[in-house]
């Protein structure tokens, strides 16, 4: 044929519904079939319009950018047409993505389409190709099903429009219609004279990949594959075809085939990528950015040399701020800094707490002059070339943390002041990751839940893990795989669609500000009956067409040290002191550092790891350098090569601190002649090689990409320079390798010292205000309940009271109620919403305390608490305080609700109520009487609604025999070390991991009431005794206790683990048996239990006495039994039996155990 046929018409995974072609896919077919041109058009977005731009030209292919829209229709809203848009110049571009924009805006109708209104397209369609879409749009709808007057109406309303750039599109996919279709459309094309064009509606590469795709389609629609009822809307005919394939099939119109060639040359929009476009700062008439940055900056210096009274009589800091305000202003970045320092200043005076910053930001002088961070670069040594290098062009990248609860008021602000058509929110794009498609795939399958649940958690979740790296890891998964047919096709299946873009989300603080409209760059997106626009390119794919991104980041420890903040200072309040600032945290405080010093740092912010106290232990940091240093080494590059360990030995003298040059001495004395930070590698050459900061910076780029040419060149360039410094050749070659080996593990110190900053602060909190401290992180993490039972657990070992869920003390959130006491959360208690626990402190607040269950159910809107919240409050023991225990509060329940309800209705017609007021249970309502919960049916519950053990333990039933089983308490173990153990404990949390050897192992947190104590449990082990290592389980493990020889902590190398009933089976000496009443019926219903627990090992001894004599006897082995708790119950409720229990010869030396 003269000319290949071009796909125009396709949709790849980012149409979200209904392609299993990625954008690299479609290239490569594109090449390997000769195609000069591609075009991708995704349904109703653009969102892969980068990628597929920068893939195509790279392959060199044509990328043809466009559309399939949604085009509305009046009148039938819910079954809008489809058109086929192709941008043939950059006007069509911008013209394409304002109709998306705005049918998401405005035009989301019935049926979740985003539409394209016709008015819009009249007036935004200059640089616009159409396709008819074939059947689907309305020209085709009209042929088919419209009169002939209609049909003309509809050409003429296209023509009319578009002209030449209007292509009837006519398709041979084996659908109802098609052949109509082609042939009233080509007598119409005759007709009028218009062109016509092929294609083949293409969503899939080959003709096998049909069933994946229809499964894929299945997921979207929330349909299973054998629903009769489902949509059949494709065949297997769309796949990518060839040029011969396409010319093949309509053999018998070439000219359409050929009009596919003449539109793709048409179509050459052309995207900008490489060139940045700043947004402009609002500025008013007759002043200029650069003056304002120059001003602001220079006033904000001299107000903090003035606060902390520095004199800078050596010009140091009026030197760095002039040199880094030339280098803003010659790089074209003062509207940006400004307007990092505008909403900055808006949340800080809006109570709104910031971060002090984060990256290499903090080396910026100017940032610090300005409030953008609240880190003094000149003290801490940090290097402005670092954030913003003078001799290479590149974007500054402010990262901001803010609250975590107040940054949306932040964004609001800045869409308000730089204007909403400006500024976005940035897209984020789902995919289906490995668990989630095998579960997707197996309910399109329509496979049993089990059967699936059971697969996807075979699959490890740590992130990152795929289907295949699961089939290689897990043997239990890999050898299903093998030996069934059933789980051999959902992965196959499953292993098609992973990682494809299955919905579009938000990015949780990532924002954009054009300089101009934000369709000039982008088309924007929301979901239905949202007004929250974000873009529809991707944080990567905005930088590539050089928008600028602002992330606006939350971190919740900011939040936790507000709220502790604003808790000190009710405290200071109330002993009529100042409020307290952060400020005013002594970076020296002797009792902060004496916390970390002793490890005590759980919830601290960056130094709560276990691993991260272990090399706290070491270091023992008694300076604000060592813990900077100590953010900035905790990472696995630095643990791993030696360098932490060098460190902390040079820091206590084991090791001999030595500098490579005599001339390093300066950058290198705050970490002992290590280098430790990426601004040390740069400090070097500057001073050995003279390079300028800026040089300096792009060789430890250099080093970081480790690209041998280039390695090379920066190599001859400091060996030149050091020969200028009369330095030794092999000596500056030795220092030269140096650098490039710890180049690998620097970290960025201004980060480090950002961050350590807000660590200190956080240990500081703990150690002088704990409550506080506790109860604001609590707070912040009351919604995972793993967080709460390890921080409650933090509480009590610091030796704070925890004061029980109590509705009339209580609030949302935990509070301090003293120094030493905390109030425990409404809002942590599962199940109890937000808006219910607002109704009930408002009416705490206006009715005064609840004095029994029928005021609080008389006080509240019982439509905002439900029945159910009351019952989850009272099996939380929310209620306790009230005089009556959980089991009589849940039986009368449904009675004070229907006497709450009725005094309102009463009350509402102006009858009297039954209650009085007294505030207590009036004498004509019938309290029914109930027998309390039993401890382990009251845990249960508590557990169930808290996440954990507040008021007692499952520990406490089994104390006593658990002294005379275990050797050691958690808390002794150190007592303990090198023999051989036994220890038992709840397993309070488990995770498992893969081992290098591709088995799997768990972890245990075991918790006694003593401590916690981390065991793990290795292959072989954890093989063995799966089935009895589950959370809330409590087991008995004997052991070797040793010395972790990395950590130097003390470790437990498990060897058998038991539950309590084979515990009991395993160290008892026997099982004793008293009888109170030794006759026949007795002996008889003893005997009837004994033999149901036969063929044990545990021997059984009765007692017995009469008037006359008292008697013991020692069964015979045969009855030897399995001591198993049931039947120690079953024995003691039987009416004749006294005591029941078994015996043990071993016992405890040493404090009592489990106390």
């Amino acid at each position: 044929m003269s000319n290949p046929f071009v796909q125009l018409h396709l949709h790849s995974e980012y149409s979200l519904v209904d392609s299993t072609l990625r954008v690299k896919q479609i290239v490569e077919a594109a090449v390997k079939n000769n195609m000069p041109a591609v075009a991708i058009t995704d349904l109703s977005n653009v969102f892969a319009v980068v990628k597929f731009y920068k893939t195509a030209v790279q392959a060199g292919v044509k990328p043809v950018i466009g559309a399939d829209v949604w085009l509305e229709r009046e009148d039938q809203p819910g079954k809008p047409f489809r058109l086929v848009l192709l941008c043939q110049d950059e006007q069509g571009y911008r013209n394409l993505t304002a109709l998306l924009s705005e049918a998401y805006r405005s035009g989301q109708h019935v049926g979740g389409h985003a539409c394209v209104s016709k008015a819009g397209l009249k007036q935004n369609n200059a640089g616009l190709i159409a396709l008819s879409a074939a059947r689907e749009g309305e020209l085709g709808n009209a042929l088919l099903h419209g009169s002939t007057a209609q049909v003309e109406q509809v050409a003429d309303e296209y023509l009319d429009m578009f002209g030449d750039r209007y292509y009837i599109e006519l398709q041979r996919t084996g659908r109802v219609g098609d052949e109509e279709h082609i042939g009233k459309a080509m007598a119409l094309a005759a007709r009028r004279a218009m062109p016509v064009v092929a294609s083949n509606d293409t969503r899939f590469l080959a003709r096998e990949d049909f069933e994946v795709h229809d499964i894929r389609v299945c997921i979207h629609d929330s349909r299973i594959l054998t629903d009769p009822r489902r949509p059949r809307l494709y065949t297997d005919q769309q796949f990518f075809r060839s040029s011969d394939e396409m010319a093949s099939l309509f053999a018998d119109i070439p000219e359409a085939v050929q009009n596919s060639y003449h539109i793709a040359t048409r179509c050459n929009c052309r995207l900008t990528l490489g060139e940045n476009f700043m947004p402009e700062f609002p500025v008013e008439k007759g002043r200029d950015v650069d003056r304002i940055l120059i001003d602001e900056s220079r006033a904000g210096l001299q107000a903090i040399l003035d606060k902390h009274g520095i004199e800078d009589t050596e010009n140091t800091y009026a030197d760095r701020l002039q040199f880094e305000i030339d280098v803003i202003i010659k790089m074209g970045f003062p509207g940006y800094f400004l307007i990092v320092a505008d909403f900055i200043r808006w949340a800080k005076e809006h109570d709104i707490p910031v971060g002090p910053g984060r990256g290499s930001g903090a080396g910026s002088l100017v940032a610090y002059a300005l409030g953008i961070t609240e880190i003094d670069p000149i003290e801490h040594d940090l290097l402005f070339e670092r954030f913003l290098n003078p001799e290479r062009v590149s974007m500054p990248d402010f990262d901001i943390d803010f609250c975590m609860d107040q940054r949306d008021r932040v964004i609001e602000y800045v869409t308000r002041r730089y204007g909403s058509d400006k500024v976005s929110q940035i897209i984020t794009y789902g995919t289906m990751a490995a668990r989630a498609v095998l579960r997707d795939v197996g309910r399109v399958m329509d496979l049993a839940f089990p059967f699936i649940d059971t697969l996807a958690k075979m699959i490890p979740p740590q992130p990152g893990m795929t289907l295949e790296e699961a089939l290689k890891t897990e043997k239990d998964l890999r050898e299903r795989v093998e030996n069934e047919e059933d789980v051999k096709e959902l992965m196959d299946r499953a292993m098609s669609l992973e990682g494809l873009a299955r919905n579009a989300g938000k990015h949780a603080g990532g924002v954009v500000i054009a300089p101009t409209a934000l369709t000039d760059f982008t088309a924007l997106y929301c979901e239905q009956g949202s007004t929250q626009m974000v873009t529809h390119l991707d944080m990567k794919d905005l930088e590539s067409i050089g928008l600028v991104k602002f992330d606006f980041l939350g971190l919740r420890t900011l939040t936790i040290v507000d709220n502790c903040l604003k808790m000190v200072n009710r405290l200071r309040e109330g002993r009529g002191e100042n409020p307290m600032t952060l400020e005013e945290i002594d970076l020296a405080d002797d009792k902060a550092f004496k916390l970390i010093q002793a490890c005590g740092t759980t919830a601290v912010f960056q130094l709560e790891s276990s691993g991260m106290k272990e090399v706290i232990k070491k270091l023992q940091p008694d300076c604000f350098e060592d813990m900077v240093a100590l953010v900035a080494l905790y990472r696995p590059g630095p643990l791993g090569s030696g360098m932490v360990d060098d460190f902390i030995d040079r820091k206590h003298g084991r090791a001999k601190i030595v500098y490579p040059h005599p001339s390093l001495e300066d950058c290198l004395k705050p970490t002992y002649g290590v280098i430790v930070y990426q601004e040390q590698v740069m400090q070097i050459a500057q001073v050995m090689a003279g390079f300028t900061l800026g040089a300096a910076d792009m060789l430890r780029r250099a080093m970081g990409k480790k690209i041998a040419e280039e390695m090379a060149k920066q190599r001859t360039i400091f060996l030149q320079g050091a020969e200028e410094q009369d330095i030794d050749a092999d000596q500056a070659g030795r220092i030269f390798d140096l650098m490039e080996e710890f180049a690998k593990y620097g970290f960025n110190k201004s980060h480090s010292a950002a961050y350590a900053l807000v660590a200190f602060q956080t240990a500081w909190f703990k150690a002088h205000y704990p409550a506080m401290f506790l109860a604001a992180t609590l707070s912040a993490d009351m919604a995972q309940t793993d967080k709460v039972v390890m921080l409650i657990a933090e509480c009590r070992s610091m030796g704070l009271k925890i004061l029980p869920p109590d509705i009339n003390s209580s609030e949302y959130e935990f509070v301090a109620a003293d120094e030493q006491t905390i109030v425990y959360g409404l809002g942590a208690i599962k199940g109890v919403g937000q808006s219910a626990i607002e109704e009930i402190t408002h009416a705490r607040a206006e009715h005064g305390e609840f004095q029994d269950l029928f005021d609080f159910c008389r006080s509240l809107n019982l439509k905002k608490v439900n029945r159910r919240t009351l019952e989850t409050l009272i099996d939380a023991g929310a209620l306790d305080k009230l005089g009556a225990h959980r089991a009589a509060y849940s039986a009368n329940l449904a009675t004070a609700i229907s006497l709450s309800g009725q005094e309102s209705h009463n009350r509402a017609s102006g009858q009297d109520d039954m209650f009085g007021d007294t505030g207590s249970i009036n004498q004509d309502i019938d309290w029914e009487d109930v027998a309390e919960h039993s401890e382990s049916r009251r845990l249960e519950l508590e557990k169930k609604h808290l996440g954990l053990y507040l008021t007692g333990h499952p520990l406490t039933q089994y104390r006593r025999e658990l002294r005379q089983i275990v050797s050691s308490t958690l808390a002794e173990l150190n007592i303990a070390e090198g023999r051989q153990v036994t220890i038992a404990g709840l397993i309070v949390a488990m995770r498992t991991r893969t081992t290098r050897r591709g088995g799997r192992m768990a972890i245990l947190t075991l918790d006694d009431q003593t401590a916690w104590l981390e065991i793990p449990i290795y292959t072989e082990l954890y093989e063995t005794y799966k089935p009895l290592l589950q959370e809330d389980r409590l087991v008995v493990i004997t052991g070797k206790t040793g010395m972790d020889d990395y950590t130097g902590n003390l470790r437990v190398t498990a060897e058998k683990i038991y539950d309590m009933d084979t515990a009991r089976e395993t160290f008892s000496a026997g099982l004793r048996i008293t009888l109170k009443q030794p006759d026949l019926n007795v002996i008889e219903n003893m005997k009837a239990l004994l033999h149901t627990a036969r063929g044990g090992s545990t021997p059984v001894v009765v007692d017995y006495a009469n008037q006359d004599a008292r008697a013991r006897i020692h069964l015979p082995q045969e009855w030897c039994v399995h001591p198993s708790a049931k039947l120690l119950q079953e024995l003691k409720v039987t009416p004749g039996v006294g005591h029941v229990a078994c015996e043990y010869n071993r016992g405890r030396q040493g404090p009592e155990v489990l106390h």
